[in-house]
């Protein structure tokens, strides 16, 4: 289990196509909020043939932001790139010039055992050239891992090489349209995706694989608008946190509250977290009940869940 709050803080991540012109003015009139992170993709979002302009315009944006936070005081979101290639997470930094302090990382499309030792290679090359630290964060959405033969080989390679830079991995992100799409399946504003039982058993695997070690965050869900999104939405975050997944890509501004709202402690799991990790080690019995007299306490079993809460209300809040 990861053990710094760092790791839980990323939030909902918004995804916008890098080469949209408006983020920058969004962002300084805080249209969003103070409680998201930013992705500023040039992979799915662009068009192969308008790459090199989305890049033109993300370097725009960031030395808008660059400049207004010279001069005043907003909130900034923690902003991401999502790429195309290792070559890119290189050459990026050094066109972004000052304003690559605004850049937290890099995330990473499609990583498979095929692609993920150039990634490393340039993950560990940005880090040796700049002060700042650049984190990374993988997406699980290859078509090798659809394959039964190759999967659990394909993340366990993935695993034992992203050990490397493995303080540098801020999350395991999982690509549920991706996956999807293999199969051509797409779920309407009243499923989750935790039914389409051939996908859900490549996130259980990838949360068996990785979740042990780092947090994994949960797949987007597309709805923004029409009857019923908010409740579809509630219900897969609902089964996001069963599953093990903590975070969850957000496709349009009006998911952002969401996926704050559903990951924010309740006071009665921050007061008994605390307790757990505050347990009297000399006493001889080391299970009770809860403050509340309403569930058993082990604290030999629940300290790592008490651990996650308190992370979680470092990042989300308690009510």
């Amino acid at each position: 289990m990861k053990n710094a709050a760092h790791y839980y803080s990323i939030g909902p991540l918004l995804y916008c196509p890098a080469n949209n012109t408006s983020i920058a003015g969004s962002i300084l009139q805080q249209k969003f909020g103070a409680s998201y992170s930013l992705a500023l993709c040039l992979e799915d979002t662009i068009a192969d043939a308008f790459v090199a302009q989305a890049e033109h315009i993300l370097l725009q944006t960031m030395d808008t932001l660059y400049k207004a936070r010279e001069e005043s005081t907003f909130f900034m979101p923690k902003i991401f790139i999502r790429i195309r290639s290792a070559a890119q997470m290189i050459n990026l930094p050094k066109r972004l010039g000052p304003a690559r302090g605004l850049v937290c990382g890099f995330i990473l499309p499609k990583l498979d055992p095929d692609n993920i030792g150039e990634y490393i290679r340039a993950a560990k090359a940005v880090n040796s050239a700049y002060p700042q630290t650049f984190y990374i964060m993988p997406i699980m959405e290859s078509k090798v891992l659809a394959d039964l033969r190759k999967r659990a080989d394909a993340l366990y390679q993935i695993k034992d090489r992203l050990s490397e830079i493995e303080e540098l991995v801020l999350n395991i992100r999982v690509g549920g349209n991706d996956l999807c799409h293999l199969f051509g399946f797409r779920r309407s504003q009243s499923e989750s995706i935790h039914s389409i039982f051939p996908v859900s058993h490549i996130f259980a695997d990838i949360v068996t694989v990785f979740g042990m070690d780092y947090i994994i965050s949960g797949p987007v869900w597309e709805y923004y608008n029409g009857t019923g999104w908010e409740r579809g939405l509630r219900r897969e975050l609902t089964e996001d946190k069963l599953c093990g997944f903590i975070g969850k890509t957000a496709i349009h501004p009006r998911q952002i509250p969401i996926i704050q709202q559903a990951y924010t402690v309740t006071r009665s799991d921050f007061e008994n977290a605390k307790a757990i990790l505050n347990w009297n080690k000399d006493t001889a019995y080391w299970v009770s009940g809860n403050a509340q007299k309403e569930r058993m306490d082990e604290y030999k079993t629940h300290t790592n869940w008490a651990q996650k809460i308190l992370y979680l209300a470092d990042a989300y809040g308690v009510n």
